[in-house]
């Protein structure tokens, strides 16, 4: 079983360490992966060994708090994160209230009556009380015989205040850092506050979707029409949905017809009429027509909620970028107390300075160094990355999907209903000299009505759509591989390929030069004949999507070599490719043995196949990605890594441009906080002292250190407006 928790007061990548360790060692958890910057853990568990009091239990001895996600889990997160937020607020104002007069009474008053113990009295409840969590994430990071965030705000604080409370009591005339140790709580406190703010705004995606549900369904029961909630909607419920209207659940129509807006799962802005028997997808816009539907999934089984799910289980997902982050971040913090406890000895045994003086550098040292910023950098930028790939309709399964994508160097499509539509049309019609295309039509569509092949179903859809009458057909005869023959009146026809005419010595000379020009191009001949003698050819395909070119050179650009895959012969596949401009592809291949293919390929470098989901299963497998085309199916929603909503080929230009994108905001974020600290703990060491004369005051790096976490989410939220 999967389950997901909610977790409040993690303060950095260390925590996350504390408590994947922690998840980890109860007995029948198979694996836990906790991110920061959602705040959630998803625990893989045995039920009959491992229950959901049991992890929360193993979260709350750490000293963290912790909330089982259920199905209303965005509503509920969005609950959590508002109360999260105003509790912030709430202690960034008392905290500002106490420490704004202690700035001033220690920097300004310097003669007020009883100023150190009116500094002491202000000072203390922020210590302590606005400070408390940095104490009980300190302790349990000791439990676990590690160090966090939290101890380096605990030690530079307390040292800062334990030493001013020693100058009242003992050394009046010395210098007190009681204002320090107020206003760095303070900063590090508004620095969590603005966090917690952008963090809200990079899960957007998720809120943006769950708003689009319909909050109510008008079903039949009973004879009767009854207005429900949606969370009262049963399966097989009969629902009336009037024009205007948001579909309530995943159905199929039963009576009636109207155009549906799917832009909310497809991002197709043109409406698609839908009719008796078509599915329709739940929290979609009805347009003109009423209809009545039968709810055929409702709750966490509909279309919109397995979306947010696959959004939010991509967003937990680690990048495997992030562990070099994680690594870092398990080391840095013990190392930071060694250079400060260097920092102190130095400036007070070696230096002879002041205990003052080395105490400000040590605590300095201690928070400028916390590694936020490094803890955010690959889950912020994933985050804002999946959310705004699933407003383009490109549903990215996790940070190791999104991060793989940027290395693709090749590309292999699957040509039916990937390239080409899938279905085939007539493509041309060539009567023969004394007849007409709309006679022939007549002929063959009328013949072709009683046949169950897919080309003969494209021939009478073509002859309905010319508005074309059928006649009557007698004595119909399927020839196995070769066509039909049938009467028409008193007159016999052939419709069929070269080996029928073949079989009834009906001579094609005439049309042979045609037929060949219309063969190269990948379309399939059929010949209508009578009498001896050649009626017409019509030229049936399998016609190429409008952006399948397109998609192609734009990968082309992005320096990707496209490949396409097919069963179909060589002569076919080649004038496929050529259409839309593929160099490469692989002609005759089973469905099969495609994954043969892709692991040959992956030979040569990371590769992404492209397929429908259903039949490319094994190759969408096999690949470095796998990017699945359809419109939310079931299948397409279970294979591969990446989900293309739209079934448009030029989204997966979109979603390798998204990756590197991606990439690119967490190699940012990565660089400036590690930069930032490598910078920043020399500076606050004291290490340019002697040049410059002026020592970094701890309430300064508290505040920058506090602005590098948020300067790394802002440049993740930037992500936003990268066009796609």
């Amino acid at each position: 079983m999967k389950t997901t928790l909610k977790i409040s007061g993690m303060h950095c990548a260390s925590c996350v360490a504390v408590l994947t360790r922690a998840l980890r060692k109860v007995n029948g958890v198979s694996n836990a992966v906790v991110n920061y910057s959602t705040e959630k853990a998803t625990v893989e568990h045995d039920v009959s060994l491992a229950s959901e009091q049991n992890l929360i239990t193993a979260v709350t001895q750490k000293g963290y708090s912790a909330v089982v996600m259920n199905d209303a889990a965005p509503a509920q997160e969005s609950h959590l994160r508002k109360k999260e937020i105003k509790e912030l607020k709430t202690k960034v104002i008392i905290s500002s209230l106490l420490t704004v007069p202690a700035v001033i009474v220690g920097m300004f008053l310097m003669d007020l009556p009883f100023r150190l113990y009116l500094l002491w009295l202000l000072v203390t409840p922020v210590q302590f009380y606005i400070g408390w969590p940095f104490y009980k994430g300190t302790w349990s990071a000791l439990k676990e015989k590690t160090a966090n965030m939290d101890s380096l705000i605990a030690i530079g604080t307390s040292a800062a205040y334990l030493y001013s409370a020693y100058v009242v009591l003992f050394d009046p005339m010395g210098h007190q850092y009681f204002e320090t140790s107020a206003v760095l709580i303070t900063f590090v406190l508004v620095g969590k506050y603005l966090e917690a703010i952008a963090k809200g705004k990079t899960s957007e995606a998720i809120s943006t979707l769950m708003k689009l549900g319909a909050k109510t369904a008008l079903v039949l029961r009973d004879g009767k029409e009854i207005q429900i909630p949606i969370d009262d909607v049963q399966k097989g419920d009969l629902i009336i949905v009037k024009p205007g209207q948001k579909i309530p659940v995943d159905g199929v129509i039963t009576e009636g017809h109207s155009s549906v807006d799917e832009s909310m799962v497809t991002g197709e802005s043109i409406p698609i009429e839908k009719k008796a028997g078509d599915e329709v997808v739940g929290s979609t816009m009805n347009k003109h027509g009423s209809f009545v539907m039968k709810a055929t999934k409702v709750g966490a089984e509909t279309t919109l909620s397995r979306i947010v799910k696959l959004i939010e289980e991509a967003q937990t997902k680690k990048a495997p970028i992030q562990r070099f982050a994680d690594q870092i971040s398990a080391y840095f913090v013990p190392v930071v107390i060694f250079i400060a406890l260097v920092a102190f000895t130095v400036w007070f045994s070696l230096a002879h300075a002041s205990v003052g003086f080395a105490l400000i550098a040590a605590v300095a040292v201690l928070v400028i160094a916390c590694p936020c910023a490094l803890g955010l950098a690959t889950p912020t930028a994933i985050m804002v990355g999946t959310g705004k790939g699933a407003k383009h309709g490109i549903l990215i399964k996790g940070g190791d999907a999104l991060e793989t994508a940027h290395k693709v160097k090749y590309v292999v499509f699957d040509k039916t209903g990937t390239i080409t539509k899938g279905k085939p049309e007539v493509t041309d019609i060539v009567p023969a000299e004394g007849s007409t295309g709309h006679e022939l039509l007549v002929i063959a569509g009328s013949i072709e009505k009683k046949s169950e092949h897919p080309l003969a179903e494209a021939i009478v859809n073509k002859t309905e759509q010319e508005n074309c009458s059928f006649k009557s057909v007698s004595s119909f005869k399927a020839v196995t591989g070769k066509g039909v023959v049938a009467a028409i009146g008193k007159k016999k026809y052939l419709v069929g390929n070269v080996k029928l005419m073949e079989e009834y010595k009906i001579p094609l000379s005439s049309f042979s030069q045609k037929m060949t020009v219309l063969e190269s191009e990948g379309k399939t001949v059929m010949v209508v004949a009578s009498d001896r003698k050649v009626v017409g050819l019509i030229a049936v395909a399998d016609e190429i999507k409008s952006d399948s070119p397109r998609a192609i050179q734009l990968l082309k650009k992005m320096k990707i070599v496209p490949y396409m895959i097919t069963g179909d012969n060589a002569r076919t596949a080649a004038a496929i490719a050529k259409r839309v401009g593929i160099e490469h592809f692989f002609a005759e291949v089973l469905p099969e043995d495609k994954a043969k293919y892709v692991k040959k390929l992956q030979q040569k470098g990371k590769v992404a196949m492209v397929g429908d989901g259903i039949n490319d299963a094994p190759a969408l497998a096999q690949a470095d990605i796998g990017i699945a085309m359809g419109s939310g199916t079931d299948v397409a929603m279970e294979t591969g890594n990446i989900v293309l909503m739209k079934n448009n080929l030029l989204d997966v230009p979109k979603a390798i441009r998204l990756s590197r994108l991606t990439m690119s905001k967490i190699r940012q974020g990565m660089f400036w906080a590690l930069i930032y600290n490598v910078l920043g703990i020399p500076i606050a060491a004291g290490a340019f002292y002697p040049i410059t004369g002026t020592l970094l005051n701890p309430a300064i790096a508290g505040g920058a250190m506090a602005l590098s976490s948020v300067s790394v989410i802002v440049n993740a939220l930037l992500l936003k407006r990268k066009k796609l």
